[in-house]
């Protein structure tokens, strides 16, 4: 079963997120972003969501986090709980 780690930031609108991922990829460091700036608990830890399986996450964050490329920002991603920028750390298939 495929297993992936990823780590986010959550915001309220896509223009934020889009602002935030102009930083991250201007150099700011991801973790020290979501420590400021995400509204997930996940914050705390730098965004760090740990490992899942597919079908764990909502099924717009999935769709990410299984297809895209490994160690680049994506986003945002619209889910019910607002805008995400997704980093894949790691993916197993």
């Amino acid at each position: 079963m495929p297993r992936a780690s990823a780590r986010h930031i959550l915001v309220a609108t896509e223009a934020e997120c889009l602002k935030l991922k102009s930083e991250i990829e201007g150099g700011k460091d991801f973790a020290q972003v979501a420590k400021n700036h995400s509204t997930c608990p996940s914050g705390k830890r730098g965004g760090e969501l740990g490992e899942f399986s597919r079908g764990q996450m909502v099924p717009e964050f999935d769709q990410v986090v299984f297809t895209k490329e490994v160690g680049k920002v994506h986003g945002p991603v619209k889910t019910q709980f607002g805008y995400h920028l997704v980093e894949i750390t790691k993916r197993v298939d």
